[in-house]
């Protein structure tokens, strides 16, 4: 029920909540999304194509339906020269999350993100990015989402901002960190200590997203776990990252660009590409330690997502 802020949080009482993202990467690969600005101008170009791929992620087990405003703030799209685009952008993708939500009895998540503007010296950009989570959170309380994901938040106090703007209309809040290579946030607080800090500001959810494949984020998970007792979210990119490059934008090759040992963010992943079974292997060591909010961020398909929900004995409509 959309707009019940009540029907989220009795979901997540009942057992884990599978979470599909990775729009970004994988419209990209579609042909319909830009690599580099990553920008979701496709909700307004071609709808019919973001409306399909929810289909899909649902019919893969996704439990939850995001709009897809990842990265339709007015930062973003002044860049590319779309800021008169901003509320229809917004929008627009609300109301094809929420149709595809209503069809399929699944939940609606309005969704905000790191807006690259955040300064910690400067109030100014402090009242800029607020600015900028109250408009789009505005627009997703209209259009009656059942709860609100901020995610890949760099900055501790960035996130502490768009949790309070949530916060503020009522609704439950999921809050994810992005993990950097050195663990810390921008602002330099350990990322356990970060996630520990926004439980206690009242998140409903706390957890980690992008950034880091299963290996490189379930030990981070794994201690925020211990710490605290607000449910958590795990999120990876379905990458094989490691010890020595624990990001997905810190993995080399050396068969790039003449054996250089390039970076191989964000074009050239495919060969750090994690199975099935690897993207199984994760969610049952989350359920394993309570992680009540599992899901798959950029570079993840519906087979991905799909393989998780088998490891949590779910059979999705793609389960055939």
């Amino acid at each position: 029920m959309a707009g019940n802020e009540n029907e989220f949080q009795d979901r997540l009482r009942r057992g884990t909540i599978i979470c599909g993202e990775g729009y970004v990467f994988e419209l990209e690969r579609r042909g319909y999304v830009q690599a580099g600005p990553f920008v979701p101008e496709v909700v307004l170009d071609h709808p019919q194509v973001v409306e399909q791929l929810h289909v899909e992620l649902v019919r893969a087990g996704s439990d939850v339906v995001e709009a897809f405003t990842y990265y339709a703030h007015r930062e973003k799209l002044r860049v590319i020269g779309r800021e008169s685009d901003l509320e229809e952008m917004n929008r627009q993708a609300l109301a094809i999350a929420g149709g595809v939500a209503r069809s399929t009895g699944t939940l609606l998540a309005g969704n905000i993100c790191n807006t690259n503007v955040y300064e910690p010296e400067s109030p100014k950009t402090h009242r800029m990015v607020r600015d900028m989570f109250e408009e789009q959170v505005g627009w997703a309380v209209e259009a009656g989402v059942d709860y609100i994901i901020a995610e890949t938040l760099d900055w501790h106090e960035e996130a502490a901002l768009a949790l309070d703007v949530i916060k503020a209309t009522g609704l439950p809040a999921v809050v994810t960190l992005a993990p950097q290579r050195d663990r810390r946030t921008f602002d330099g607080i350990d990322i356990v200590e970060a996630c520990a800090r926004l439980a206690s500001r009242g998140a409903d959810v706390v957890g980690l997203n992008c950034m880091r494949g299963p290996a490189t984020m379930m030990p981070l998970v794994h201690e925020i776990r211990e710490r605290i007792d607000t449910p958590v979210a795990a999120l990876p990119v379905p990458y094989r990252t490691t010890t020595a490059e624990p990001t997905f934008t810190s993995l080399t090759d050396p068969r790039i660009s003449g054996g250089t040992g390039a970076r191989a963010f964000p074009t050239a992943l495919d060969p750090f590409t994690a199975t099935r079974e690897e993207c199984a292997a994760f969610a049952r060591e989350c359920h394993s330690i309570g992680v009540e909010y599992i899901g798959l961020c950029c570079g993840a398909g519906p087979h991905h997502l799909r393989a998780v929900a088998e490891a949590l004995g779910r059979e999705p409509e793609a389960h055939r």
